[in-house]
């Protein structure tokens, strides 16, 4: 399980981080090759969530929905400084149960 968490991680770094590239770029100004790592941090992360060990795509996608939705509260916090509100937190802590449903039974 350690393992698939990683994975996770890394690929919500990848989609998250790629999409705030091509943000960053498409509606701030920033340089094109700001957009153009965007595009391969996306990428990156369409080959780093194929690695999991869990036999059906669907599953995967799903439970790593709810782990993107954390990472994306914390991206925000962290990298463009909005403090998530008590709704966030218990919107991100039931996203995380949905996830533990899917995959903990299989692991």
């Amino acid at each position: 399980m350690t393992y698939a968490i990683i994975l996770f991680i890394v690929a919500g770094i990848g989609e998250i981080g790629g999409g705030y590239l091509i943000w960053l770029w498409l509606r701030e100004g920033k340089p094109f090759y700001w957009g153009v790592l965007g595009g391969v941090a996306l990428a990156l992360y369409g080959v780093v969530a194929t690695f999991q060990s869990f036999p059906t795509f669907g599953r995967v996608y799903a439970a790593y929905g709810g782990v993107f939705i954390v990472l994306s509260i914390l991206w925000g916090w962290g990298i463009d400084g909005k403090k998530p509100d008590v709704l966030d937190w218990v919107g991100a802590g039931i996203c995380l149960v949905g996830v533990m449903v899917i995959l903990f039974p299989r692991a």
